[in-house]
């Protein structure tokens, strides 16, 4: 056996010994050692491999992957600028601590800087964004196995968040020096056993450094519940405290407990009535700018919980910061009662307004497929628009393991990162999108005839442009001259044909026919369009924001 067939050999069997069930590869030259050992280990069943041609694309897919089942996932790629392409997913897996690894073939040391082709400065390449990045020696024999796995263990453990230090994103960077392929006259099979015998003193599956994953660091931080409180949770919160009035962005585990209409309440001018004392955001709260003013107000106290080192205080008010809660006092009942009784008045006039909109938007859509979900379905939201949507417009609901890439709140990637984790799931897979988000991660439709197809519906809200920038500052009426070529970007792209072109099957629905078409069983991965209408966005928010105002007034001016 050749060094790099040994090293990746190695490196493989380590993985799997380490806990990795799902590898992502894009075929290359330099990585070749790691393809036919990744390969190999498919054929023995040790893992699933699933093989993508566009890295970013692979490296969303593996994010998706891992974002589901909560394991470490490799995606392999050769080097050069196809090691820069795993980027965002690795921006995103560092922002949203997810257990990604990237794993770059790279030539050996003494090839860099000197013209050699497809050769870069791969070591430090994603710079801040990793946990660690540790880079092998290129191998000049097979007598380093044993730092080989011990590379393997300390990259695995630190993706995991091992010993309390969260988990997150590792580059383990591979030089390889030729052959790159093992010897024609033998399997690779044949000639593994000298790097995959037995370990001395060690269980036959188990890894060469056990790592045990420890838990955080726990500080605890008292808040004092008899106070008028209100809770803001984002993405990634851990529970909230019972008894007390919840605003919850969709991915956040409460989200069945929101408050339905808490985002347009906050954003009334009437309800200074029911503002609180103090504010306790869990997770990372985004989507919302009345949010945001909210936390923003000093006369507000704010009290963050977290277990990450980047904690949410934008505006630089937060009192207190921990990643436990010591609760003193008790939730006022009257307090909780008065948030619901306005919720439900604000509801059913978001809700009104919605319905009587005569053209389809991605409100109603959002709001008409949340409710027509099966128990048990997963649904990934595409930022922009879709996630907006569903926290401004659907009504919150258990049953559903709600998803998103919120770490950086890209479009890129997201119907590969939605494949992933509905090729996991174990029930049946949804996403939303905006049509941008579709156009700009279309190569996510691309698998070859031997890989696993997740049942998936994708679902794909195609107001034919750049729909959220209507409802920013931009969308007013004095940009109007600029607004439609620099924001509302047109592309006027047949998604049918796109589809087709990738042999995946597609069908127009309008939002009326969404639950008859969309939630019907299906298997693989499937495309429903929706088109909806963007020029009116803005004035719609308007007149949702009027109607709350107007329908929560008589409330709110009674319990003052």
């Amino acid at each position: 056996m050749n060094p790099s067939t040994a090293l990746a050999t190695v490196l493989v069997d380590e993985l799997v010994r380490c806990g990795v069930r799902h590898a992502v590869l894009c075929p290359g030259s330099r990585n070749a050692p790691l393809s036919f050992a990744l390969h190999a280990a498919e054929q023995a069943g040790r893992l699933t491999l699933h093989v993508r041609i566009d890295e970013r694309s692979a490296a969303f897919l593996a994010l998706g992957l891992a974002l589901r089942s909560n394991l470490p996932v490799p995606v392999v790629c050769t080097s050069g600028t196809a090691a820069a392409n795993l980027h965002p997913a690795v921006l995103e897996a560092h922002h949203a601590g997810i257990p990604l690894l990237a794993v770059t073939a790279d030539r050996p040391a003494e090839l860099v800087g000197t013209g050699a082709n497809q050769t870069v400065r791969q070591a430090g390449l994603f710079g801040a964004a990793v946990r660690a990045a540790p880079s092998l020696a290129a191998p000049s024999d097979c007598a380093q196995h044993t730092q080989w796995r011990s590379a393997v263990d300390r990259t695995v453990a630190t993706a995991r968040g091992a010993l309390g230090g969260g988990p997150g994103p590792v580059h383990l960077n591979v030089p390889f020096r030729e052959p790159l392929v093992p010897p024609p006259s033998a399997a690779l099979q044949d000639s593994a056993p000298q790097v995959l015998a037995a370990l001395p003193g060690r269980p036959t599956s188990a890894p060469w450094t056990a790592v045990s994953t420890g838990s955080p660091l726990r500080v605890e931080v008292e808040l004092d519940l008899s106070r008028r409180t209100l809770v803001v949770a984002g993405h990634g919160a851990p529970p909230a405290p019972p008894g007390l009035p919840l605003v919850a962005e969709p991915t956040a585990s409460d989200w069945p407990d929101a408050l339905a209409a808490g985002p347009w309440l906050l954003g009334s001018p009437v309800v200074p009535q029911l503002r609180p004392e103090q504010v306790l955001v869990l997770g990372r709260p985004t989507l919302h700018r009345s949010v945001q003013r909210l936390l923003a107000d000093p006369t507000v106290a704010v009290t963050v919980l977290t277990d990450r080192p980047e904690w949410t205080d934008i505006a630089a008010t937060a009192v207190a910061v921990g990643t436990a809660l010591r609760c003193v006092g008790s939730p006022d009942p009257e307090w909780l009662h008065s948030w619901q009784q306005a919720d439900a008045t604000a509801a059913a006039a978001v809700r009104s307004v919605v319905q009587s909109c005569p053209e389809a938007t991605g409100l109603e859509v959002a709001r008409l497929l949340v409710a027509a979900l099966p128990d048990g379905a997963l649904l990934l939201l595409g930022s922009s628009n879709p996630i907006r949507d569903v926290s401004l417009a659907a009504r919150p609901r258990p049953g559903l393991t709600v998803l998103a890439n919120r770490g950086v709140a890209g479009i890129d990637g997201t119907i590969s990162t939605a494949t992933g984790a509905a090729l996991v799931h174990g029930g049946p897979g949804y996403a939303l999108v905006g049509d941008l988000t579709f156009l700009h991660d279309s190569n996510g439709l691309l698998a070859g005839p031997d890989e696993d197809r997740p049942d998936l519906t994708v679902v794909v809200a195609n107001d034919d442009g750049g729909g959220i920038f209507a409802v920013l500052e931009q969308g007013a009426p004095e940009y109007a001259c600029a607004f439609e070529r620099v924001f509302g970007t047109p592309h006027g792209t047949d998604l049918a044909a796109l589809c087709a072109a990738h042999h995946v099957p597609h069908v127009r629905a309008s939002a009326g026919e969404l639950a008859e078409v969309a939630v019907v069983p299906a298997r693989g991965l499937r495309v429903v369009e929706v088109a909806t209408q963007r020029s009116g966005l803005r004035a719609l928010h308007d007149q949702i924001r009027t109607a709350v105002a107007t329908a929560v007034a008589p409330f709110v001016g009674g319990s003052a």
